[in-house]
């Protein structure tokens, strides 16, 4: 006995398909346990390109959600699906309907206005999904998505940067320097303008670690809190910015928000928010 096709449902749109999913994903909680594929084709902007996605769909049975307010691709989807005989939703449709004899005014057919509206925080999300997967060193074969990437000793305020900049919607990855452990290659590969060093006194980081060291219950003989070692790995770590050429400032005394600032200023980033 033939096994049964696992169905197939499109997610056609002139954006990135974020509304469209949404609504599918709600429709879908009602058939749970059902195996099905999405497949999403965003950035449809012309009539071609509207045409060849229901050609794929017509291959494949697949039932086509859509939502694209241009007149020209909209008017070519739903005339190739007729045509073929696949299954289509005009998701917006009854909204820009109901809408136009609310306000008697014909919508804009912008594409992309809603992701225009909400960049702001699309930006900020993937920013700080980004951050959170790339803090301490984390998948360095991804450093290369990074806006920027800030190394420094443990205690540097590393982490804390990276996250400020995250909300202001910068990509930040950083990665610590760590007397006799190598660095990673794809860190090296960089350009030197994309990473930046956060320079620290050995005063101010010996005040910091006993504090943490205070918090978790190490020994105060241990290597974390020792001057001398101290002394050698913040030297250690600024010989290493200035051997690869990256850029650093002292951020002994600075607050999070000032060493953020300094960050974006020396890379040339500005901040997403608008608010």
């Amino acid at each position: 006995m033939a096994r049964r096709r696992i169905p197939t449902i499109f997610v056609v749109s002139d954006g990135r398909g974020e509304t469209c999913g949404q609504l599918l994903r709600a429709a879908l909680v009602q058939f749970e346990g059902q195996r099905y594929r999405v497949t999403v084709k965003p950035n449809i902007r012309d009539a071609e390109a509207a045409r060849a996605v229901i050609d794929r769909a017509a291959e494949r049975n697949a039932v086509v959600f859509y939502t694209l307010v241009g007149e020209e691709p909209r008017r070519a989807l739903a005339d190739a699906a007729r045509r073929m005989l696949v299954p289509v939703i005009d998701v917006l449709g009854p909204a820009f309907s109901a809408l136009h004899d609310l306000f008697k005014a014909e919508p804009s057919a912008t594409p992309g206005l809603l992701y225009a509206s909400e960049r702001e925080s699309f930006d900020r999300h993937a920013a700080i999904d980004y951050t959170l997967k790339h803090d301490d060193g984390q998948r360095p074969n991804e450093l290369k998505d990074a806006d920027v990437v800030i190394v420094g000793v443990s205690r540097a305020s590393k982490s804390s940067t990276c996250f400020y900049l995250a909300y202001e919607g910068v990509q930040a990855a950083n990665v610590p320097l760590v007397p006799g452990i190598a660095l990673p290659a794809p860190l090296l590969r960089l350009d030197p303008e994309r990473v930046i060093g956060l320079r620290v006194n050995v005063s101010r980081l010996m005040t910091v670690r006993e504090a943490r060291a205070w918090r978790l219950g190490l020994r105060p003989d241990d290597d974390y809190l020792d001057r001398r070692a101290l002394a050698h790995e913040v030297t250690e770590a600024n010989r290493t910015m200035e051997r690869h050429g990256w850029r650093s400032f002292d951020a002994s005394y600075m607050a999070i928000e000032e060493t953020a600032r300094e960050v974006m200023r020396l890379r040339g980033l500005r901040s997403h928010r608008t608010g």
